[in-house]
């Protein structure tokens, strides 16, 4: 028994020890993607001024193929800076300590619309919602996750008009479940975990724009505020995504 009870301690301090260097290794992780993202900013913007310059100025008056080298690296420095625009996104979101707080989820729906409206103004999209409560959250980051599933929801469209629709439940654990409902090109059931790994695209560039953080960092939101993100969807059927949120406790029901 005293050696069962021993070997058990040794594995639990093994296990607390993995833990303990995970947790370091991923802080560090983080913040070399928030110090490399920043610090490429600069020499970016050297290059691409510079490649924008010799556009303006020689853009045919050399040959096609000069042209066209420089149309490509113009398209190179543009894909580099959403790139690291949404990297360094991602690293203050997950270095960030989420402060939670009663907030207005409608409120922070409507900061994501602005923030969305030349999208929604091009696309012609329609978007709705069911009232929606008030939740336990960092009121940013809520606006940013919603902020890019409507975002998605708007651009993985092939023909019509994007329709979204918002809407939130009680579930069985007093939690809010939240659906973000769309209209678009969906999802093949196979990719659904993949969808949310960092740099995971599942179309070409020029099919759609984008830099594959975008759901990676919905997940990573979700996840510093205690729930869970994902997804249901066929494709050529549209999407449906999940996540959910503690209820907040000012008049908030916490059971169906």
């Amino acid at each position: 028994m005293t050696r069962d009870i021993t070997e058990r301690k040794k594995a639990e301090a093994l296990i607390l020890r993995q833990m303990k260097e995970l947790s370091r290794s991923n802080e560090e992780l983080e913040q070399f993607a928030a110090v490399a993202s920043h610090d490429l900013q600069e020499p970016l913007r050297m290059v691409s001024s510079y490649v924008q310059l010799l556009s303006r100025q020689y853009k045919g008056k050399l040959d096609g193929k000069a042209d066209e080298f420089i149309a490509l690296a113009l398209d190179g420095t543009v894909r580099m800076r959403t790139l690291i625009s949404d990297l360094l996104t991602y690293s203050k979101v997950a270095a960030k300590h989420v402060e939670l707080h009663t907030t207005s989820s409608e409120k922070t729906l409507q900061n994501a619309l602005v923030n969305l409206q030349g999208a929604i103004a091009d696309s012609h999209a329609s978007v709705t919602h069911d009232p929606l409560p008030a939740v336990m959250a960092d009121e940013m980051q809520l606006t940013q996750l919603f902020q890019n599933l409507v975002g998605n929801a708007i651009k993985y469209q092939k023909d019509g008009t994007p329709k979204i629709h918002i809407s939130a439940a009680v579930d069985g654990d007093g939690r809010w479940d939240f659906s973000v409902q769309d209209n678009g090109i969906g999802i093949d059931p196979k990719n659904f975990e993949r969808v949310f790994g960092m740099f995971q695209r599942l179309h070409t560039p020029e099919e759609f724009a984008g830099t594959g953080i975008g759901l990676a960092l919905c997940k990573k939101i979700v996840e510093r505020h205690g729930g869970n993100i994902s997804v249901e969807s066929q494709a050529g059927q549209g999407s449906t995504f999940h996540f959910s949120l503690a209820a907040s406790f000012e008049g908030v029901p916490l059971a169906a």
